[in-house]
């Protein structure tokens, strides 16, 4: 007869707080920055509460956390926001709780900030002082009007050079759009993916885990992160560590390395202005409506949802202080 199941195999204990947060987030297919930026706010939450179970606490917690934020950290509007969104996640999605209307919140103060724009001539000197795989990623970004991590995670088939057009696979929000292809780096943007060919022919021979692949493709086509078409348009050069899965494999190039070397070039073309990586998808934006397209084709080309978030870039027209001319300039 065989000897009983002891009691504590048989009611494993529940995972850690923050790891069930993770789980889910996960089983809702939400982003690598979405799971870091929530378990993070977690994290403060309980924290700010002297290491409180957030199941012992309710709305008045909460509120008060929020409020907080605003009023003793300062944080932005959008920050608070980012704060709650984590907060509510937590207790719907993971405790199965409903947070009543937070109506006792201070509101974190919206900032207008104006997008720091650089001129043709600044984007010209900027580039001029890159090179190699970063400066590639550079002018696409700016060519294209894509965020970093979106040209990071490009694939091979993402490109279609006889279409001159590039798809933009799972971008903000989930969503897939497409954006024009500049003909001036298609010899360049050729000779590149050639020479990442080797990278793939490379790990092919050495029997290396294929690039890492969303979920339920990697469930339904398991060998697909192995093909050429799925592989990174900018590759690390070595393998190394998924974070969430565990294997060794090769990943995208990582931001921060375009993030360095654009810093270095803002400051090796003598350029004031606070530019980031981020500055050339304003650029972007600014130099279309400058050129005469319309607001929505803007829109659909950054990937924004609604149009008021890329109003912010109609500041351009009017030049000047809100299109005024001084009346020093008619003495």
């Amino acid at each position: 007869m065989p000897s009983p199941v002891p009691e504590k195999d048989r009611n494993p204990a529940p995972l850690p707080l923050l790891e069930q947060v993770r789980r889910r987030v996960r089983a809702k297919h939400l982003s690598r920055r979405t799971e870091q930026a929530y378990t993070h706010w977690i994290k403060r939450y309980i924290l700010h509460h002297n290491k409180r179970h957030p199941a012992e606490m309710a709305a008045p917690e909460v509120e008060a956390f929020l409020s907080w934020l605003a009023t003793d950290r300062e944080v932005s509007a959008s920050t608070q926001n980012q704060a709650l969104a984590a907060l509510l996640f937590l207790y719907k999605e993971v405790l199965g709780l409903t947070l009543p209307w937070l109506d006792k919140v201070t509101r974190a103060k919206p900032r207008e900030r104006r997008p720091v724009v650089l001129s043709h001539q600044e984007v010209s000197a900027l580039l001029a002082n890159m090179s190699d795989v970063t400066g590639l990623m550079a002018r696409l970004i700016y060519g294209t009007g894509m965020r970093l991590m979106e040209c990071c995670q490009l694939r091979i088939k993402d490109i279609d050079f006889h279409q001159r057009e590039i798809i933009i696979r799972a971008g903000k929000g989930g969503k897939d759009r497409v954006t024009m292809l500049p003909a001036s780096l298609i010899t360049d943007l050729q000779a590149h993916i050639s020479d990442v060919r080797r990278f793939h022919e490379l790990d092919r021979s050495n029997n290396a885990p294929g690039v890492a692949m969303p979920e339920a493709l990697a469930r339904k086509y398991p060998s697909a992160g192995a093909s050429w078409a799925w592989f990174w348009c900018f590759p690390a050069d070595h393998l190394s560590t998924d974070p969430v899965s565990g294997v060794h494999r090769r990943h995208h190039l990582f931001e921060q390395a375009v993030q360095r070397a654009i810093k270095r070039a803002v400051q090796a073309a003598g350029i004031v202005k606070p530019a980031t990586t981020h500055t050339l998808r304003h650029s972007f934006a600014t130099h279309l409506l400058m050129g005469g397209y319309d607001i929505r084709t803007v829109q659909e080309l950054l990937g924004h949802a609604d149009v008021t978030t890329t109003m912010i870039y109609t500041h351009v027209l009017n030049q000047g202080g809100r299109g005024v001319i001084s009346p020093l300039d008619r003495v």
